[in-house]
């Protein structure tokens, strides 16, 4: 959730969604993604709503945060009404969540599946930084219904981390996961970041080396983006810190690709890497599919049927929204068929199982059949397959996305 949401029109305070939005609920998933907004530090290169206990003001707490987020969730449960199905993934994201007490995560995740219920092989995920959790906190987690652990693992250079302001140390973070395999978590995943200034391709080879010796059965590789308004952004400006390079950065990709490659993991999104299709991430899979997901929590996004919302961003303000029995419903907006489908094809491009070819108009076949031309998409019939990326398409996914979305 970066910053600078999309203008859009107000919410009504009851929340109330159109008939037509609704009535997609019955056949579609349903998630539920619960934001917490808060971290110890802020990390420089972080421009997400998140919020330090000095940046938080009056009107907001982690001590009463369980509570406004279950009263949202008791009003997503009326707006949504009868016809909803039970939820399938919920995905506990940040900022920290684990700064939460795990017993404030396990009412939260209690009251999704008081309200909604729970879909019997639902996948419920947390976030956490790995100076957060300890063996019992994991464990706490693993009790409650938790399936899932993403440790924000970034580098395994120290160098690395202090530049990306990053509070763990190195080795922290394969401790982690072996505490989450004791807990009885079949699904870890690490989080890595690529491109940090004063990163060697060295240190870079070191840092997947160790988050694959780890043994997650799920690994995330982000480049780096310097984003406006952050402290990275600041010490570029300055030139204490020089850009990421774009060349380097594909370097990365492609040495990570090659390493995850060889201990057994295979992209299945640009970004991510799984042992198998029972380790992918099945709430983002939920979000690139176009399904149907209430954010719960400041600045949370939401989508259910074409109506997409998002909720003020200060945790303050959302405490008070919540606390008068208000939609914390920021701002709206309808999609147009043409707008969802042009989305359709951004988000499943990027997919290992690819873009359907009936998405395309014209002239985005024409784009398909010049990506498959030069070797960055594969295609069968481009009438009515699938296009999907090749290795170096993977490397160039925005500029064929938008060729196709022509």
């Amino acid at each position: 959730m970066p910053s600078a949401p999309p203008d859009g029109t107000p919410v009504p305070v009851d929340g109330h969604l159109d008939g037509a939005a609704v009535a997609d609920l019955a056949g579609t998933p349903l998630g539920i993604y619960v934001h917490v907004p808060f971290c110890r530090t802020r990390c420089g290169y972080c421009d997400f709503n998140t919020y330090t206990a000095a940046d938080l003001g009056p009107g907001a707490s982690r001590a009463t945060y369980a509570s406004q987020a279950i009263a949202e969730i008791e009003f997503a449960r009326r707006v949504l009404g009868p016809g909803a199905p039970a939820v399938s993934t919920v995905f506990f994201g940040g900022g920290t969540p684990t700064l939460l007490p795990p017993a404030d995560l396990a009412a939260i995740l209690a009251a999704i599946d008081r309200q909604f219920g729970l879909a019997g092989d639902a996948e419920v995920t947390t976030e956490a930084n790995p100076e957060s959790v300890d063996r019992r906190a994991l464990a706490d987690l693993r009790a409650a219904g938790f399936t899932r652990i993403s440790l924000g693992m970034q580098s395994a250079a120290a160098h690395v981390l202090a530049a990306l302001d990053r509070s763990h140390t190195p080795g922290r973070a394969e401790r982690c996961v072996e505490w989450a395999r004791a807990a009885g978590f079949d699904h870890v995943s690490l989080d890595l970041i690529y491109g940090t200034p004063g990163e060697t391709p060295a240190d870079w080879e070191h840092s997947v080396r160790r988050a694959v010796a780890a043994g997650p059965d799920h690994v995330s590789a982000y480049a780096l983006i310097v984003e406006d308004g952050t402290r990275l952004a600041a010490r570029v400006r300055r030139g204490e810190l020089a850009p990421p390079d774009d060349d380097a950065m594909a370097d990365r990709y492609l040495a990570a690709d090659d390493l995850l490659a060889a201990a057994g993991l295979t992209w299945y999104e640009v970004s991510n890497w799984a042992l198998g299709p029972e380790s992918a991430c099945r709430h983002n899979l939920l979000y690139w599919t176009g399904a149907n997901w209430w954010g719960i929590g400041p600045g949370a996004h939401s989508h259910v049927g074409g109506t997409r919302w998002w909720n003020v961003r200060h945790p303050a303000a959302y405490a008070a929204r919540i606390a008068a029995g208000h939609s914390p419903g920021q701002a709206s907006e309808v999609l147009t068929d043409a707008e969802r489908r042009i989305e359709r094809i951004m988000l499943t491009t990027r997919l290992a199982s690819g873009c359907p070819a009936d998405d395309l108009s014209p002239a985005g076949l024409g784009g398909a059949r010049a990506a498959v031309a030069a070797g960055l998409a594969e295609a069968g019939a481009l009438d009515a397959g699938r296009v999907v990326l090749t290795r170096r398409g993977r490397l160039l996914a925005d500029a064929v996305i938008r060729d196709l979305t022509d």
